[in-house]
């Protein structure tokens, strides 16, 4: 019975890879996601739900401190206001030797076209992307976190626009 938190739940995507019996408290600023996870929750009757919480990620306070094993989040990270707070308040709400779980796209390397091309199409991007951030290096916001431990890879994905395909995926342990 392990307790997820999932930072950014959207319509439930990840539900299917938690582990049969764990308990999940689902987070996301967006108020109408709750109505599409209602088909979600359907279909993983592994998972016992217990509440939908409407919140950022640098607000958790209706989260009890150290009270989660796990937090998932997935292409969140680039849309947070303050990543660097976010990551506080993931640390807040895990037990000891809970686990942060990541995957998010990140900025290209520093000596790559891609990363020019990041920089140029930002400010349209942000507008059109809900406030998604092309140019954030989250793997130092995580180095400097506070972690006890840290474990990440750098990987380009297949997507199909060049631009976020570059991506850390990894995990931390309080």
């Amino acid at each position: 019975n392990v307790a997820i938190l999932e930072l950014g739940c959207g319509t439930g995507s990840n539900f299917e890879f938690f582990p049969q019996g764990s308990k999940l408290v689902c987070v996301d600023p967006n108020p109408h996601f709750e109505s599409y996870l209602t088909r979600s929750k359907a279909q993983n009757k592994h998972l016992t739900f217990q509440r939908f919480l409407v919140a950022k990620g640098e607000d958790l306070s209706q989260v009890d401190s150290g009270s989660v094993d796990a937090v998932v989040c997935t292409l969140v990270l680039c849309t947070v206001t303050d990543t660097d707070k976010v990551l506080k308040e993931i640390l807040r709400v895990l037990r000891p030797g809970g686990i942060f779980y990541f995957m998010e796209h990140v900025v290209g390397d520093k000596t790559s076209w891609m990363r020019v091309v990041q920089y140029v199409i930002q400010p349209v991007w942000r507008y059109f992307g809900d406030g998604c951030d092309l140019n954030r290096a989250t793997w130092e916001n995580l180095d400097k976190a506070g972690f006890s431990e840290l474990n990440l890879r750098h990987v380009m994905t297949n997507l199909n626009m060049a631009v976020v395909r570059p991506h850390i995926v990894g995990y931390a342990v309080k």
